[in-house]
């Protein structure tokens, strides 16, 4: 008996520590966790953990870039929170356990939770069960986020093209049927509310819930819904679709002036709310929206200030040019400036007689300005006998050749 005692204190001993040394550990784990980017950081044990990402600095090249925390877990327990800093999440947490409350961080079955790379985030999470309790989470970083490079193309599109797309009848159809089989979804609504008690209170808040709920589960389960029920899919559309373009077709379409620059600045400002929300980087998007506002009213101003900015930031480099095109360049610049001389003795504002009065040969000027060449033949001859006595005398090398390029630059 002694024995059998003597064991079961042992045992319970044992048990004892292991108990002792498994809440240690769990107390020792770390609960809040900093991570950078492609870091994993995987949980083991119960309880409130916390994983955070410090804001990054702000540089155009990082415009398009995107941040997500995958939540890798095979169970669906757990608690969300979301905020600044770890002792918000806190907060959070003590406040949810001292009173019961609903939970408008508890998002369920959300695994990927898109953040701000250029804000501190914080997300929390908690779990109960110890037997729920591993999971891993990632941090993954997109350099260009193509949805976001998207979202800023369209929102520029838009709004350039908003006056034309007032104005043209397809893009009004277009309209018309997108917007009857959104607005579907409503009817829906209206006809379920039916069945609920009568009350103008109870049915706002089972509208705006169902709206909220159905929209939400609709967007998350889009590709299953159109996998199992492509066919019921297809033919909601196509007679949402159908009764859309009759009704537009009735009402035809607009005609009105101000309705249509009420359309054209409905559509810029879609445009330039794209724009805005393309990327994190509030101050680069908010700039590129000043910015196409600019091209957009002063095109000319807008487009001169943006050619000699870019030729002040990135100017033109001299090109060289060798002893042949100089030549070439010295006869084109000559016969232009002797073209240039004719139209101006030609033209009215010439006076004939001052012009003669200043000639040492006014019956050669005459013969020029009837066609004839302004150069004598002994002068022709002159100039090559000179030139043909330099070539010779090597008189003019590669260092002329320079000297002459930069005189002509």
């Amino acid at each position: 008996m002694d024995s059998a005692a003597e064991l079961s204190k042992w045992i319970l001993l044992c048990l004892y520590l292991s108990q002792y040394a498994l809440a240690r550990r769990i107390l020792d784990e770390p609960r809040i966790h900093f991570l950078n980017t492609d870091d994993s950081v995987q949980n083991n044990h119960p309880g409130l953990k916390t994983y955070c990402h410090n804001a990054t600095s702000k540089y155009l090249t990082y415009m398009w870039r995107t941040l997500q925390m995958h939540l890798n877990i095979n169970s669906d327990s757990y608690i969300l929170y979301d905020g600044k800093t770890p002792q918000e999440i806190h907060q959070k947490y003590d406040e949810n356990d001292k009173s019961w409350s609903l939970n408008l961080f508890d998002t369920g079955k959300h695994r990927q939770f898109k953040i701000n790379p250029f804000e501190d985030v914080c997300i929390g999470i908690y779990i109960d069960s110890p037997s729920e309790s591993v999971y891993i989470m990632t941090l993954k970083e997109t350099r260009i986020n193509v949805w976001k490079l998207t979202m800023m193309v369209t929102g520029i599109i838009v709004f350039w093209c908003a006056k034309i797309l007032s104005r043209n009848s397809l893009f009004y159809y277009a309209c018309g049927i997108i917007l009857g089989v959104s607005l579907s979804v409503i009817i829906l609504i209206y006809v379920t509310g039916k069945l609920i008690p009568r009350g103008k209170t109870m049915y706002v808040i089972f509208a705006a819930s169902m709206s909220f709920y159905i929209a939400k589960t609709l967007w998350e389960n889009m590709q299953l819904i159109i996998m199992q029920y492509r066919e019921w899919m297809m033919w909601y559309v196509l007679v949402t679709s159908l009764i859309s373009f009759v009704i537009c077709y009735r009402f035809g379409p607009v005609t009105n002036p101000r309705t249509k620059q009420i359309i054209e600045w409905f559509l810029q400002l879609v445009g330039l709310a794209l724009i805005y929300h393309s990327s994190h980087f509030h101050e680069a998007s908010f700039s590129c929206c000043i910015i196409v506002i600019l091209f957009y009213n002063f095109p000319k101003a807008a487009f001169g200030q943006a050619k000699r900015y870019w030729q002040h930031v990135f100017p033109e480099k001299r090109k060289l040019i060798n002893e042949d095109q100089y030549r070439q360049e010295g006869i084109r610049q000559t016969r232009k400036a002797l073209k240039g001389l004719q139209n101006y003795c030609f033209s009215p504002e010439c006076n004939p007689w001052k012009t003669v009065l200043k000639l040492k040969d006014p019956i050669r000027f005459a013969r020029f300005m009837e066609g004839e060449s302004h150069l004598l033949e002994d002068e022709i001859e002159e100039h090559e006998e000179e030139t043909s006595k330099i070539l010779e005398k090597g008189e003019y090398t590669d260092d002329d050749d320079d000297d002459d390029d930069d005189d002509f630059f």
